[in-house]
């Protein structure tokens, strides 16, 4: 037992010595109360993101730190920013997470606790570790914005896959395959971007369709019952252009087209 007290001991002794203070104290960043690094912050969107500057004692600029709004953020954790941190001394790059709240407070910690910054440089090797133990790997947000237009105009289907509405090129389909009578398509926005996945069996008399809408990742079965049987259908378009339409409607009636 007395050698289990022993490694306690000196596991507790390690953590203590590992253990850093760090303040921000007119813009210079303090480690267990001796001066690091200075922090120059700039103000975005009228105060509430913050870009910050790293120079080193000497007044050399070594770290350029912005937020990294193309990512995208835990939608059911709002107490975090990315941040994309350039090293100018090291030619590197790397993402960090950084409080919403006291950002400045947050990033002093950050660049604080790193140990990167020797002298009028950072250590290319202790940048690599921090960035390995310490950065985020976020993902892209992707951008769902639909095409402007007036929504009171017809909807059609081109020849060329494409829908428009009012003149404007809204989106476009792409079918992706038929398996056991079902068939499966894609639509986009211009840009590119899938707003949703759509199967269905029956063809142009289908009467329910099973939809995956990216931009809110929900899956379902939709009823889609129609009337008016159609037997022979023009597939200059395609051979489900009358389903297809339908499906159109309903995704540019709940706002995904």
């Amino acid at each position: 037992m007395k050698w289990i007290f022993t490694l306690l001991v000196a596991a507790l002794f390690a953590f203590n010595t590992q253990a850093q203070k760090v303040e921000i104290k007119k813009g210079i960043v303090m480690v267990d109360d001796q001066p690091y690094v200075t922090l120059e912050v700039k103000k975005q969107n009228f105060g509430l993101t913050k870009s910050f500057e790293v120079f080193s004692m000497g007044g050399k600029k070594l770290i350029i730190a912005a937020p990294a709004t193309e990512f995208e953020s835990d939608k059911n954790d709002n107490t975090y920013l990315f941040y994309r941190l350039t090293f100018l001394t090291s030619n590197q790059v790397g993402i960090f997470k950084v409080s919403s709240l006291g950002q400045e407070k947050s990033f002093a910690k950050l660049i604080g606790q790193s140990g990167i910054v020797t002298g009028d440089a950072t250590d290319d090797n202790k940048v690599k570790e921090f960035i390995a133990s310490k950065g985020a790997s976020p993902s892209i947000a992707v951008d769902y914005t639909m095409v402007p237009r007036s929504r009171n105009w017809p909807i059609s289907l081109k020849e060329d896959k494409t829908i428009e509405q009012n003149s404007k090129i809204i989106g476009q389909f792409k079918p992706t395959g038929t398996i056991r009578e079902q068939d499966y398509y894609e639509f986009s926005l211009p840009s590119g971007v899938i707003v949703a996945k759509i199967s269905f069996a029956g063809g142009n008399n289908a009467q329910n369709m099973e939809v995956f809408t990216a931009k809110d990742n929900l899956k379902r079965v939709v009823p889609m019952k129609d009337d008016h049987k159609i037997i022979v259908a023009d597939a200059s378009i395609d051979k489900n252009q009358f389903m297809l339409r339908r499906v159109v409607k309903w995704l540019v009636d709940n706002q995904y087209l």
